[in-house]
């Protein structure tokens, strides 16, 4: 995972938190969370990224739409990712108090 950018670590996070999103609803929310467009050109690409570097799991829905989902993979990483946020956090945290 050391090696996605922010923008597909935050697609990995929108896929793990919807029961199989479809690309519109993964762009509807993270242009709620960024506060602005995500063009399908920046959008698609990263998706098909995501799934060459085995973390997610492409599927069909219709002749239109495709839904995404985390592999076993995928979840590992995210579980190393927060794993590894904590420890800093924790720190952060303690050190206010």
């Amino acid at each position: 995972m050391h090696d996605l950018t922010g923008f597909q670590r935050d697609l990995l996070y929108v896929i793990a938190g919807l029961d199989e999103p479809h690309g519109l609803a993964i762009k509807d929310e993270l242009e709620s969370y960024y506060e602005k467009e995500i063009h399908h050109g920046r959008l698609y690409p990263n998706l098909d990224t995501l799934v060459d570097k085995g973390f997610v799991e492409k599927g069909q829905r219709d002749r239109r739409t495709n839904f995404y989902t985390l592999n076993n993979r995928g979840e590992r990483e995210l579980d190393a990712r927060r794993e590894w946020e904590s420890q800093y956090l924790t720190e952060e945290l303690e050190a206010v108090q």
